[in-house]
């Protein structure tokens, strides 16, 4: 009896430094963000009045509010299209043998491997006004991260490229793993190189494709350092992203509530945007 006992408990102790961990880190996090979206809180974070829906409602009244899901919507479509873009074009130029090769894949791959803040200081220096390269090579005189035409695509674009590495490397294995004799059957059926990719890289790359844009979209959606460094969520409130306004509500105005409720509603969206992506991937993506 005792033996019987031991073996089903057995399984459930291996998985318990991870239940604990998750608990810690992820879970009570997670639940104690629920909860102070519910209160209004003092300096400190702590809970003092009880006003349940409040502070969403105040959120879906505030202009400020709409203003950074429409920029937060905005700068995830240029930074999703823009790294997938770029790590595909890379991987499919790295996908034939020429000298060089090595090199080349480890400069496509290496933005993954590079802090977003220490980008993000080297990219400032590039847009600086007076002495950035970016002015220099333009021959233009433009204020890049003052300029609110500008700055949230110049936050946009550096982003794109340090999600751009891993998607290099995410798009390298999947056409490593497309059977070449197709392309050789294409080819002498007459098919050229854009018919070839659009009729079978594309499909072959389906899956990874598929993946890739839900990973990409998660990570657009938390981007945070690059915004801090660069505008700080200006100019104006044109580089507000959610996460920025989160930031910005609970540590500078110590409005712990609404930051909580900024942070269930970001959570609501990149979930319900995961489930519809899942929901249309059997239509979409073949195995």
């Amino acid at each position: 009896m005792n033996k019987t006992k031991r073996f089903k408990i057995e399984p459930y102790s291996f998985i318990m430094p991870s239940l604990i961990i998750f608990s810690l880190f992820l879970f009570y996090p997670f639940f104690k963000t629920l909860y102070l979206s519910l209160y209004k809180t003092d300096k400190m974070g702590q809970p003092k009045l009880f006003v349940g829906f409040e502070n969403y409602t105040d959120l879906f009244s505030s202009p400020s509010f709409y203003n950074s899901l429409v920029v937060t919507f905005v700068f995830v479509a240029i930074v999703v299209l823009g790294s997938m873009a770029i790590g595909l074009l890379t991987a499919v130029l790295c996908n034939k043998s020429f000298p060089g090769i090595r090199a080349f894949s480890t400069a496509y791959a290496l933005p993954m491997a590079i802090a977003s803040s220490s980008a993000a200081m080297i990219f400032k220096i590039i847009l600086h006004p007076s002495v950035g390269i970016a002015n220099k090579v333009l021959n233009s005189n433009i204020n890049w991260l003052t300029d609110p035409k500008y700055a949230l695509i110049c936050v946009a674009v550096l982003t794109a490229w340090l999600n751009s590495g891993i998607n290099f490397l995410y798009f390298s294995a999947g056409l490593s793993n497309i059977d070449e004799s197709i392309y050789e059957r294409a080819s002498i059926d007459g098919a050229n190189s854009i018919h070839q990719f659009f009729k079978l890289t594309l499909p072959g790359l389906s899956p990874i494709l598929f993946y890739t844009f839900v990973v990409n979209i998660i990570q657009a959606f938390q981007a945070f350092g690059q915004v801090k460094i660069l505008t700080q969520g200006g100019p104006g409130e044109s580089t507000n992203l959610l996460v920025y306004s989160i930031y910005r509500d609970a540590f500078f105005n110590y409005r712990f509530g609404s930051a909580a409720a900024q942070s269930v509603i970001l959570f609501a969206i990149i979930m319900i945007l995961t489930l519809v992506m899942f929901k249309m991937e059997k239509k979409g993506v073949k195995y």
